[in-house]
Formats: C-alpha cells, structure tokens, sequence
C-alpha cells in the first residue's frame, strides 16, 4: 500500500471515529444523569454519565495526581506516538491490520483528548451485562480498541517475500 493511501486511511479511520467517540460523550455530558444508569432492553444496556480517573476498568483510579499525570499523560501519549510511528513505518501490515491498528490509534488518541481536557477523566456512558453479570462503564473509544484489538487476533501479517514483489 502507497503511503498516500496509508495516510488517507488512517486519517479517515481516526477522524471518524473520534468525531463519533467526542459527539456522544458530548451527548453524554449534556443530556444524561450524571453517575446515575438507566436502564434499557431488560436491563441489558445501562447508560448515564461517569468519570472514570483510571484506566481500563478504572483500574489506577486511587493512585496519586502526580503517578497518574506520568502514566496516563507521559506513557500513554509515548505509546500513542510510538504506533503512529509504526503505523507508517511497518511494511508488513495488510490493509486490515492497519485499520484494526488505526482503531487502536484512534480510541486511545480521543481517550487520551478527554484526560487532557477534562481534568485527567475519561467519559464514559454504556454498561452491558444480564444481572451481576456485567462491564465496566465504557465509552466508544473503548469499543475502537477493543475492536482493534479483535480484528488484530485474526490478521496474519504478510510475508516479506510478497511484500517484495508488490514494490
């Protein structure tokens, strides 16, 4: 793949997906009850808003103003940069790797946005699960990585061999 077509597709991929993650936290933050849930469909779908202060699950959420600024700012951005950098550098990616790696990208760029803007929290508003049986509170950047991270575990990367002979 061209670098043109590279650059193209994972600015579309990012751009559209942190439009959409930003438009329904804005949603969230603007019309939903603040860290109180409502209920939907059986009580399978839960929405309303929370601040979530730590990662995944809220996991670091009681460590110190300072520990979180270096993981969550310092670390999270040198990761972000760094599979930016891969993104346009790996030669050994398909198409559909560089989107699942473009959904990555892009969730942890506009989560990244939120600690950035919003005192070091990250909205989140969805909650799925029957009975105890449940997530965490998650956001639609959550849901990029993870799909990312879903389609990652299926794509093989191509063999060097065959990238060769497509230059």
């Amino acid at each position: 793949m061209t670098m043109i077509k590279r650059v193209l597709m994972v600015s579309l991929i990012t751009l559209l997906s942190v439009a959409l993650d930003q438009g329904t936290k804005w949603y969230a933050a603007t019309n939903l009850p603040k860290f109180k849930m409502d209920s939907y469909w059986w009580d399978t779908l839960r929405i309303g808003y929370a601040e979530n202060t730590g990662a995944f699950l809220g996991l670091g959420s009681g460590m110190s103003d300072e520990a979180k600024f270096w993981i969550f700012v310092c670390a999270v951005g040198a990761i972000l940069f760094a599979l930016l950098v891969y993104i346009f550098r790996t030669k050994t990616q398909p198409p559909l790797g560089l989107i699942a790696l473009s959904l990555i990208f892009s969730g942890g760029i506009s989560n990244f946005y939120d600690r950035a803007t919003n005192n070091g929290a990250v909205i989140d508003f969805l909650n799925m699960g029957i009975g105890s049986l449940r997530t965490g509170i998650f956001n639609v950047a959550d849901m990029a990585i993870m799909l990312g991270v879903f389609i990652l575990l299926f794509v093989k990367n191509e063999e060097p061999e065959k990238i060769k002979d497509k230059r």
